[in-house]
């Protein structure tokens, strides 16, 4: 079993790197010369080789030396000489001259040869664009030359036409590979899923082309696409031990483009069937954004939030916490603590306390506060006939937590305030009992300000939005650049300016700091990030997340 654990269980993770890295991390290059990363394609060609039930296959199509070239040596070079540390293989010499504008990693199935007795072995296969096939056939032999050196034994085949070598020593992790054709050089964990991805080509019907749901997919991928992944959902689940749980959508394809602001990865989830329609377009960004300061380091803006239950979203959203977290409140409880804090402190349920009436135009802001562990929030909703109610409803639950509703001025706008009144001694120098006062702690204030219902946390909050002028986020530089990226009509925005709330959420998700160390090229560089959806249809939800980065 040793002997079948593939150089690829360490190639993956330094693949993923690549992709990563190499498309986030070099961005800022990218300004300079974006004429030279245009990709000669946007679809994979090795999907030929690829399983249609295949779990996953991720692709970079454009040669990484025209990334490296627009910013020097850094992490790509680091990456590079990782890969090739162990097997006496030079990049410059013997991998670049040939090496050509695709490089495609799959998991080609979840064991190699179907026997649970053993244990279970992913097939692993990598596909190297070649421009220069008789390079190509010099490097694979060199490749085995040395590995022959260090102890493995050589065997050499010729299947359907292809000649195969592969190796196998308890010296050294095994490897296969082959040059098919003229276009692509082939690596893989075991011979078998060489012979597979042969196969794949020689009968059409058996490769990833040939599946529906990857034809339907790739008609959504943009123009231009620096990296592509194909996810079969059902599968990667059970990869990872789980089980898709009522699986509304099967599969998965995400793609990133480059712009001079940043990048955008677009993303298109496939449904079995025709599912629920997705919300209502807005062709523009929702006048409620104009409360939010621009101090927000969230805010999440849309419309109609009574039916986000039954939305395209809400349907993906159960998806994916049911087969992870084996359900919604589980992974609210899990993944967002503050909001389960708030539903438990408050005794509400959002949707149905709040949401249920929010039917026009609204946003969602948090201000994080320096010197604080919690942020400060607001609610901007558009009135209609709901909303009075609404407004009703919630004050008769703070009555029933023993809060006042008192009214007052604020900068000469009449506001109302939630407030939690409590008795207490006033400090004296005497021996006479101390006078009694009554302190006044503001868990909440709202107002009306033109066609919009304002709610915010407290009254310096509230004071900052009726102070706003010219200063909200709408008008923001940053938050317009970001939005502008976004394809529209699409359902609302979740903007997060990573800069102001970076601190604040290191303290709610300590494991951030964790992730951090690991992309430190990508969260150092990272501006803000956008969230959309987009879907116009029952058959797929598309969305993408643009990811707005620092200059130079």
């Amino acid at each position: 079993m040793n002997n079948q654990r593939s150089f690829f269980n360490f190639l993956v993770p330094g693949v993923i790197a690549l992709l990563a890295i190499a498309i986030a991390g070099f961005y800022w290059f990218f300004a300079k010369s974006p004429a030279n990363l245009i990709a000669p394609t946007s679809q994979p060609g090795a999907a030929i080789f690829v399983s249609k039930f295949a779990p996953v296959m991720t692709s970079l199509l454009v040669n990484p030396d025209k990334l490296q070239n627009l910013g020097g040596d850094g992490e790509l070079s680091q990456i590079k000489t990782s890969l090739l540390a162990k097997s006496g293989i030079d990049y410059r010499q013997d991998i670049q001259p040939w090496l050509g504008s695709e490089i495609t990693l799959a998991v080609t199935n979840l064991d190699i040869d179907r026997d649970p007795e053993n244990g279970q072995q992913p097939g692993y296969l990598m596909a190297l664009a070649t421009k220069k096939p008789e390079k190509s056939r010099e490097f694979i032999q060199l490749l085995f030359s040395k590995r022959v050196l260090a102890g493995s034994n050589l065997v050499t085949e010729e299947y359907k036409g292809v000649k195969l070598l592969y190796d196998n020593s308890p010296k050294q992790v095994s490897l296969a590979g082959a040059l098919v054709g003229n276009d692509f050089v082939l690596f893989a964990n075991d011979r078998k899923v060489l012979r597979e991805a042969i196969n794949n080509v020689q009968a059409p019907d058996l490769n990833l082309t040939s599946s529906p749901q990857y034809q339907k997919a790739t008609q959504e991928l943009p123009k231009n696409a620096l990296a592509v992944a194909f996810l079969n959902l059902p599968t990667v689940a059970k990869w990872q031990g789980l089980e898709l749980s009522a699986p509304s959508y099967d599969s998965q394809i995400i793609s990133l483009i480059l712009n001079s602001k940043g990048l955008l990865a677009e993303t298109s989830f496939l449904a079995t069937s025709a599912g629920v329609s997705p919300s209502a377009p807005l062709s523009q960004p929702v006048g409620a954004l104009a409360y939010v300061p621009e101090s927000a380091g969230l805010a999440i803006s849309g419309a109609n939030l009574s039916n986000l239950g039954n939305s395209d979203l809400a349907q993906l959203w159960r998806q994916a916490t049911a087969t992870v977290y084996g359900s919604s409140e589980e992974a609210i409880a899990k993944l967002a603590q503050p909001l389960a804090d708030v539903q438990k402190r408050w005794g509400i349920n959002l949707t149905a306390d709040i949401f249920s009436w929010v039917k026009g135009e609204y946003a969602i802001a948090l201000l994080p506060q320096k010197q604080q562990k919690t942020a400060s929030w607001i609610f901007a909703v558009e009135k209609t006939p709901e909303v009075s109610a609404g407004i009703s409803h919630l004050d008769a639950i703070a009555i029933a937590k023993g809060l006042s509703i008192s009214p007052l001025t604020l900068n000469q706008q009449k506001v109302s305030t939630w407030t939690e009144l409590t008795a207490a001694s006033k400090p004296t120098t005497t021996k006479d009992k101390p006078p009694l006062t009554v302190e006044a702690k503001i868990q909440g204030v709202h107002t009306t300000i033109e066609n919009y219902e304002i709610f915010t946390s407290d009254l310096e909050t509230m004071n900052q939005v009726l102070t706003i002028k010219e200063n909200s986020l709408i008008d923001n530089p940053n938050f317009q650049d970001s939005i502008a990226a976004i394809p529209r009509p699409n359902q609302g925005y979740i903007y997060l300016d990573w800069i102001k709330s970076q601190q604040f959420l290191e303290r709610q998700i300590p494991i951030l700091k964790l992730v951090e160390v690991f992309g430190k090229p990508f969260f150092h560089n990272l501006r803000s990030l956008t969230v959309s959806s987009y879907s116009s249809n029952t058959e797929l939800l598309k969305g993408g997340v643009f990811f707005q980065l620092h200059h130079p």
